[in-house]
C-alpha cells in the first residue's frame, strides 16, 4: 500500500494518555492526523510514528479556541488525504473554573464546543461509512456510584448558553470544575447519540475509557495527588472494575473507529461493551435540544 493509498484518521489531544496511545495503535492501520495545541509535541508524536514505519501529519489546533478549529478544520481538509475517521479524544478537567479569551468556560468549550464545531466542519470530507468517535465520560451521571464517591454529582446542564458562561444547575459538586466536565460530557454524548440517529452515511459512536489515574487529564491538580496517580494508582487499574489503563482504553478506542460492523448510536465502556448512559442522555428530545443550542451559540461566536 502506498502513502497515498492509506486511510487517515484524525485524533484529537494524541500528545499523552488515551489520545498517544490511540495514535500509535491507529497507525498501524493508516495515515494519524494528529490534532493538539503544541506543535513541538505534536512533532514528537508524529516522529515516534514515523520511525516505527507509520505515517502521520501534525495539525496545530486549540479545541477551546473557535477560530482555530475553523482553521484546523481547513487545514485538515486541504491536506487531500484519503479521511476515514475522527476520534475526538482531547479534553481537560479542572477543579477550579477558567475562562477562555472569549470568556466560555474552559472545560465547557474544549470539551464539547470545540469537537463539536470541528466534528460538523470535517462529517462532509468524511467518505460513507466513516467512524466518528467521542471519548466520554461516566461521571455525566448522577446514578454512576464511582464517579459520586469522587465527588461528581452528574451534569448540572441549563443550555449550550449557560454552560459556555459557567453557569450550571444548583445541587452539583463542591468543586465548580466537577460540574464543567460532566456537563462537557453529558454533551459530548447526546451528540452522538442525536448524531447517529440524523446522519445515516456515518456512524457516531461513545466510549467510556475508564478511570486512568496516570493521565494528565486534570492538570491543576497537585503535585502530591499527580505523583500517588501515576505511581501508586495507575499499576493497581488493570485489576479495579472502573478503572483501566491507556494502552487498554486505546485498544477500545481504536476496535471502535475500525469497527466495520456498521455499529452507530452505541456506547461503549472501558471493555469495549455497550453500556447506558444517564436517564437525561439517553432522551432523544434533549439530545436535539443540545445539538441545536450548542449550533445556535456558535453561529452566535462566528457572527
Amino acid at each position: 500500500m502506498t502513502k497515498a493509498e492509506r486511510k487517515a484518521y484524525v485524533i484529537t489531544g494524541p500528545t499523552s494518555g488515551f489520545g498517544y496511545r490511540t495514535a500509535l495503535e491507529v497507525a498501524e492501520h493508516g495515515t494519524v492526523v494528529l490534532v493538539g495545541r503544541d506543535r513541538g509535541r505534536l512533532d514528537e508524536v508524529r516522529e515516534t510514528i514515523e520511525r516505527a514505519g507509520g505515517h502521520a501529519v501534525a495539525v496545530v489546533c486549540d479545541l477551546s479556541d473557535l477560530a482555530s478549529v475553523r482553521r484546523a478544520a481547513a487545514e485538515i481538509a486541504a491536506l487531500g488525504l484519503p479521511l476515514a475517521g475522527l476520534v475526538n479524544n482531547a479534553g481537560t478537567g479542572q477543579i477550579r473554573a477558567t475562562k477562555t479569551a472569549r470568556g466560555w468556560d474552559t472545560v465547557f468549550a474544549t470539551n464539547h464546543l470545540g469537537p463539536f464545531a470541528l466534528t460538523e466542519a470535517l462529517m462532509p470530507h468524511l467518505p460513507d461509512g466513516a467512524n466518528v468517535v467521542f471519548v466520554c465520560s461516566g461521571v455525566e451521571d448522577p446514578e454512576r456510584r464511582p464517579a459520586a464517591i469522587a465527588g461528581f454529582r452528574g451534569a448540572r446542564y441549563i443550555s449550550a448558553e449557560a454552560s459556555a458562561r459557567g453557569e450550571w444547575k444548583p445541587g452539583g459538586s463542591a468543586r465548580p470544575g466537577f460540574d464543567a466536565y460532566a456537563t462537557s460530557k453529558q454533551c459530548n454524548l447526546a451528540t452522538v447519540m442525536a448524531f447517529a440517529r440524523a446522519t445515516a452515511r456515518l456512524r457516531f459512536n461513545a466510549v467510556e475509557p475508564g478511570f486512568s489515574p496516570a493521565t494528565g487529564l486534570s492538570r491543576d491538580a497537585n503535585v502530591v495527588l499527580r505523583f500517588m496517580g501515576r505511581y501508586v494508582l495507575a499499576p493497581l487499574a488493570p485489576f479495579i472494575r472502573y478503572w483501566s489503563t491507556p494502552a487498554r482504553s486505546a485498544k477500545v478506542i481504536t476496535n471502535v473507529l475500525l469497527n466495520e460492523s456498521g455499529a452507530t448510536g452505541v456506547y461503549y465502556d472501558e471493555r469495549g461493551k455497550p453500556m447506558l448512559g444517564s436517564t437525561l442522555a439517553r432522551d432523544p428530545e434533549f439530545q436535539d435540544r443540545v445539538v441545536a443550542e450548542t449550533r445556535a451559540l456558535l453561529a452566535t461566536a462566528v457572527a
